[in-house]
């Protein structure tokens, strides 16, 4: 299964600079004699900056879709002009927002939109002369330069979303893995290291200009806490969920075992990295056939094949994404949808295949940008994208500032907890799955232990990512060091080691697509915590009574009046507000994760028993 790419917001495309930034040519530098430092100066400058932004973001976000989905010199030349300005733009707004923010006597919505201005940039350029078109030309290099990028299987070129396919192909050799595995990562990432470190030393400037130590550090300041402490709260989430990785590792470990022999998987010690299905090892869902246990492993249907059965063509799969949508009372989706997204691999032209969910105007112009493969994967995937979609559609009214979500982690989640509805009996409600073929209570274990081969299995990797790039943005990870302590980090948490010894000179991180892309990833393991806060809590409001894995709430006004009052949200509020309207709680927590994996936690135990733990 494919990581989901993040949400392309209209504040995105201008705010998350250098990748999704626009700049026009404001009186930023004039901004403090025409606005006084008053509190009424400071909301009027955020007005100013607000209309500006909301003016030029469309013209951002189609020259960016255009370089996307046709990649070459001419429109790499335009990302990387818009993207220059767009980040001297952001930065001197952030530089002016944070003068405004120490004005006393703030409106707390001002000063919430000026702490929104200074923290939420991804990359800051700093102000001197050139840096922002140099860190601009960067950006867009390593961004092109993964969207063309290729591997090898048996001598021959594959490209990237081939490539992803069949490292989950179990008709692969070892030999075949390690190769696909070796040659994506060298011929992808080790080109990038230069022009990445060159990357981290513009940016961390940029930071400081605004008061940070680091971009690292900034990063951390945007969730309605202090660095520190939400630094610390994520690792109280890795905590709660942990014991649950583990015991899923240690299985899986002596199932691969099994099949390969000591001699390519010990039966101690971490886990090879290229024999997990995926090529970041990220999500193991597709060796699932590997780990089937007797008797339970069978889940009694196959998404891919009910997705043939049904003669659903790309177009089709998506429809039945947005029926799931208008099933809950939500709108259909807009004929711009239909006529503008991407949905399969053009045979003409590079293109970046990644998936993910754009609002390039005001919530009216929605797309997403997918190379569609018929299969269940992707079939998830599309539930996921379209999540963000109508998220981006329903906090379309709020002030620019507030066109997001309420924290990274909830646009990733929202469709997360959708896709986690992908039961047997919404597949029935459908008409793709027969009511005779729905697996009964027997096969329980095998259906939980499906879902943990992705939702579990990426749970230290999602937490591992950050790590690393917050060390690289301290200075704690040296340039020298990059590849070591990203094996090393995988090491530590995932229980992984590469399938070949790796080189000194290596660049590992570069290979995975948000690295280059720089997109913070922490969102992605919050959304994976999240998504089960929220699924459960839409399970509550639907009334369900069986076991929460079970659930759909496919169909329900109900779920979808309350969700909808929270999407449409947005930014406007800190997320535990958010949260709180939806789930009740005003805090993040593995507790619905751990109750909707609990039947596999205790069969797993049972599993394990005499097996040895960790690596």
């Amino acid at each position: 299964m494919k990581l989901f790419a993040p949400a392309v917001t209209a504040l995105a495309l201008v705010m998350a600079a250098p990748a999704y930034a626009e700049h026009h040519e404001p009186a930023e530098a004039e901004a403090t004699t025409e606005f006084p430092m008053t509190p009424e100066g400071a909301a009027n400058w955020v007005a100013m900056v607000e209309a500006d932004l909301d003016a030029f973001s469309v013209d951002a976000g189609r020259i960016y879709w255009i370089n996307e989905t046709y990649i070459t010199h001419d429109t790499d030349a335009l990302a990387a002009r818009v993207s220059a300005e767009g980040t001297k733009k952001s930065v001197l707004y952030a530089l002016e927002a944070a003068k405004f923010a120490t004005i006393e006597g703030l409106d707390p919505e001002v000063a919430r939109k000026l702490d929104k201005l200074r923290t939420g940039i991804v990359l800051p350029a700093p102000t001197t002369e050139g840096s922002a078109n140099e860190l601009a030309t960067i950006t867009t290099s390593l961004n092109s330069q993964y969207g063309k990028g290729k591997g090898t299987l048996n001598g021959e070129a594959i490209s990237g979303s081939d490539i992803e396919a069949e490292m989950g192909n179990l008709d692969h050799t070892p030999e075949e893995f390690a190769e696909m595995w070796t040659s994506w990562n060298d011929q992808v990432g080790a080109p990038m290291k230069d022009e990445y470190v060159r990357m981290v030393a513009i940016a961390n400037e940029g930071a400081k200009e605004l008061g940070f130590a680091d971009v690292g550090a900034m990063w951390r300041s945007n969730y309605d806490m202090s660095a520190e402490e939400f630094a610390a709260a994520k690792e109280k989430l890795w905590d709660q969920v942990k014991p649950l990785y583990m015991q899923l590792h240690t299985y899986t470990r002596r199932k691969l075992n099994e099949k390969y022999g000591d001699a390519v998987q010990p039966a101690t010690g971490p886990i090879r990295a290229d024999l997990l299905g995926n090529m970041w090892a990220q999500e193991w869902g597709n060796i699932y056939p590997l780990v089937a246990p007797e008797g339970a492993g069978d889940i009694g249907y196959d998404l891919t094949a009910l997705i043939e059965a049904k003669g659903l063509d790309e177009q089709g799969m998506v429809k039945v994404g947005e029926g799931f949508f208008s099933s809950l009372g939500f709108d259909p989706l807009p004929e711009t949808f239909w006529e503008r997204s991407q949905f399969t691999k053009p045979a003409d032209r590079e293109v970046v295949c990644h998936a993910s969910a754009w609002n390039v105007e005001d919530g009216n112009d929605i797309r997403i940008k997918m190379c569609i493969k018929r299969n269940g994967d992707d079939f998830v995937t599309i539930h996921h994208e379209l999540g963000h979609n109508y998220y981006q559609r329903a906090y379309k009214d709020q002030d620019y500032l507030h066109l997001d979500g309420a924290n990274d982690g909830f646009h990733e989640a929202i469709g997360d907890a959708i896709a986690l509805s992908i039961t047997p009996e919404y597949l029935v409600q459908i008409g793709m799955l027969d009511e005779s073929e729905v697996p009964g209570a027997d096969k329980d274990i095998g259906l939980l232990l499906r879902q943990a081969m992705d939702k579990v299995a990426f749970l230290p990797f999602a937490h591992l990512v950050d790590k690393w790039r917050w060390g690289v943005f301290d200075g704690s990870i040296a340039p020298e060091d990059y590849n070591t302590a990203w094996t090393e980090l995988r090491t530590e948490y995932q229980g992984i080691v590469p399938p070949v010894e790796r080189p000194a000179d290596a660049f590992d991180p570069g290979a995975k697509y948000h690295i280059p892309g720089n997109t913070p990833y922490t969102r992605y393991f919050l959304a994976r915590v999240l998504q089960f806060q929220f699924y459960k809590a839409a399970c509550d409001a639907a009334g369900w009574e069986g076991p929460l894995h079970r659930c759909s709430f496919y169909g329900n006004k109900d779920v979808g009046e309350k969700l909808g009052a929270m999407l449409e949200m947005g930014a406007s509020k800190p997320w535990p507000d958010a949260l709180e309207a939806f789930t009740g709680s005003r805090e993040m927590s593995g507790e619905a994760m751990i109750e909707y994996f609990a039947p596999l936690m205790a069969w797993l135990e049972e599993q394990n028993k005499g097996q040895p733990q960790g690596w």
